[in-house]
């Protein structure tokens, strides 16, 4: 089993995709595993990234497996367009949306 855990900024209460894409201070970023992954096509992924405010039956349906473990590593959703390589990191902390939210731009920096 592979210990190593990316970190990534997640923001509270994003809005659209754009406000994850901030400049940060990299002390701010957290530890992560994606838990589920989930694919939406073209459409569907435009349509989630434009208004991340709104609630997603796929958030509800797969919020259960999402928290912070007791090593401080939040547990989360990865949610991409199908065929692409990069997403959003999903921690809904309850909520059917994304209560905190991620960009991830993909899997290039991962063993």
């Amino acid at each position: 089993m592979n210990n190593f855990h990316s970190t990534a900024f997640f923001v509270k209460h994003p809005f659209r995709i754009e406000d994850l894409k901030v400049p940060h201070r990299h002390d701010m970023r957290k530890r992560f595993t994606v838990v589920k992954t989930i694919e939406l096509s073209k459409i569907d992924y435009d349509n989630f990234v434009a208004d991340l405010c709104v609630d997603r039956t796929f958030i509800e349906e797969n919020k259960g497996f999402c928290h912070i473990n007791e090593d401080g590593v939040w547990l989360c959703l990865l949610v991409k367009q199908r065929g692409q390589p990069d997403g959003v990191l999903v921690m809904p902390d309850g909520s059917d949306y994304p209560k905190y939210a991620a960009y991830y731009p993909g899997e290039e920096d991962e063993q």
